[in-house]
């Protein structure tokens, strides 16, 4: 810490902190959370665990005229056995909305992965500091995106003046769900995921609820959706099902309607869109579930492959081609009844000759360039022109 500014230390709570639904309170902080506590006890599953608690589109906002901001914290990161490693977790300077700095904490926890033996061991290790000065003078607007990738204990906060939370601007809340892909694996930084940047262009404010491998119409995610204060709400289902194997058509179909019609119970009259898989060619046609490619792993890289067999459609297991056409279906069945219920085809977003220009790196997951493209067409196609949230941007 440098000793020669007069530091004011300000306590972490919610009236600064957007983006998370829930705020646990630590030995030594504060975890923010992105599932509430009612709803990570009804799912004793590491993965979700550990997604819900990466502060995706978790940033503090507030107004000072600080030339120097500190933060303390302890981030947990990811070590996959056998593969390359992962780079340090980027938070994002916002001055006035605009990127003035980029940081990260290199030490803190780890969790090692070991995918071939399907076991994971968590190591303590010391938090740190971020630091970011010669900010300019005056009253300012700021907001520091929190690593979309790494759990991340929120220590303490200083400053060298005062700040104030920042007084409702009139936005709109979008709620979002979905994948590791909403979550933002690949992208840059945090505001450059493509729901992040979606909200930028679009000028609302965002709840990213998006769960790395974890986008599995699960009731306690519907109901999180159902209590959260919202004007616009995206749900974009598909991939993790295949993924994981989880269910076939017949547990499908009802699964969808529940899940929309517990949103429903919260937000009856609300934009809501269901947004179909982008193109995934290993799972267009093959089900899943998907495994980590162990040839491609050994020499340093790693990617997935589908194992299922394509005959089995017939019997009902789901590929990405199967859940769009019921997915399309089932939102023009209910808006009949529901005419702010809509549809978009994952494939506007990233389709096949997105695929031929900018191929899925491991089979899964887009580079930062195409979260980039997605979230400058998704605030395309939903906010603008005939869009299903058109008129509720900025």
């Amino acid at each position: 810490m440098n000793a020669k500014r007069n530091w004011i230390t300000t306590p972490l709570t919610a009236d600064i902190l957007r983006g998370a639904l829930e705020l646990e309170r630590t030995e030594r902080g504060v975890l923010p959370h992105r599932l509430p506590a009612r709803a990570r006890a009804q799912c004793d599953d590491g993965q979700l665990a550990m997604a819900e608690s990466q502060p995706s589109g978790v940033r503090l906002v507030f107004r000072t005229r600080a030339t120097a901001i500190e933060l303390d914290t302890l981030p947990t990161k990811r070590v996959y056995a056998g593969a390359p490693p992962r780079p340090d977790g980027v938070y994002d300077l916002l001055v006035d909305g605009r990127l003035a700095g980029q940081a990260s904490v290199t030490c803190g926890n780890t969790l090692t992965i070991d995918m071939a033996k399907g076991t994971a061991h968590h190591a303590s290790g010391p938090s740190g500091t971020l630091r970011f000065a010669d900010l300019p003078d005056g009253v300012k607007g700021i907001e520091l995106w929190l690593p979309y990738d790494e759990t991340t204990e929120l220590i303490a906060l200083r400053t060298d003046a005062p700040i104030e939370p920042v007084p409702n601007r009139g936005r709109k809340v979008w709620l979002h769900h979905g994948s590791s892909i909403s979550h933002g694996t690949n992208a840059a930084s945090p505001t450059t995921i493509w729901p992040a940047l979606a909200a930028s262009l679009s000028g609302v404010e965002l709840i990213n609820l998006g769960f790395g491998g974890s986008a599995l119409l699960d009731p306690f995610t519907a109901r999180a959706l159902r209590d959260t204060p919202a004007d616009l709400i995206s749900i974009k289902i598909g991939i993790n099902l295949v993924n994981a194997d989880l269910m076939r058509m017949r547990a499908f179909t009802p699964a969808v309607h529940g899940f929309l019609d517990t949103i429903r119970e919260g937000h009856p009259a609300a934009p809501l869109l269901v947004i179909s898989p982008i193109l995934c060619p290993i799972h267009e046609d093959t089900p899943g579930p998907s495994a980590p490619d162990f040839a491609a792993l050994s020499a340093g890289r790693l990617r997935f492959r589908a194992t299922g067999d394509p005959t089995e459609r017939a019997s009902g297991k789901l590929t990405l081609t199967g859940i769009r056409d019921e997915l399309a279906r089932i939102v023009q069945q209910r808006a009949a009844e529901d005419p702010n219920l809509h549809y978009l085809d994952g494939r506007d977003l990233y389709g096949r000759s997105d695929s031929a220009e900018l191929p899925l790196p491991d089979e899964l997951h887009p580079d930062a360039a195409t979260h980039r493209r997605m979230g400058e067409r998704f605030a395309k196609l939903a906010f603008t022109a005939n869009g299903p949230f058109a008129d509720h941007g900025a």
